[in-house]
């Protein structure tokens, strides 16, 4: 398959299988032209590091986690590590946003909305400014 064909087949833009490919996560054939060729081992590859990368695992993580796969004498426990401290990592994002939902639900209760000058959610974001949360 050329580039086309497999970004078609993987559902990814041409230019990540070729950034892919720049960090060595795959590593397609090469014809005498110079053009790509992918085979189904990298199809494989690159749906892995598709689905991965939308389960929001970082470059470094799929770069293990596709080492493990690729290993058959794997132990899952080695795996279930990495999708753990990926999960806590999940979590803190969550509560973080959810923090930041509560305090943007305040300020946006708080403000009237109207053609008065004075506003509490520019008074929150300065507040926050000036006790020195930059």
């Amino acid at each position: 398959m050329n580039i086309a064909e497999v970004a078609k087949a993987a559902a990814l833009p041409a230019k990540t299988i070729r950034y892919y490919e720049d960090i060595g996560l795959i590593r397609p054939q090469r014809g005498a032209n110079g053009y790509r060729h992918f085979r189904d081992s990298d199809l494989h590859k690159l749906v892995f590091l598709g689905r991965a990368r939308s389960l929001g695992f970082s470059i470094e993580d799929c770069r293990a986690l596709l080492a493990l796969y690729e290993d058959q004498s794997r132990a899952s426990g080695d795996v279930k590590a990495l999708a753990v401290q990926h999960l806590q990592q999940v979590r803190a994002k969550m509560a973080e946003l959810q923090a930041m939902e509560a305090t943007l639900t305040n300020l946006v209760t708080a403000c009237a909305g109207d053609t008065r000058p004075d506003c509490p959610i520019l008074a929150g974001i300065a507040g926050s400014c000036a006790s020195g949360h930059h």
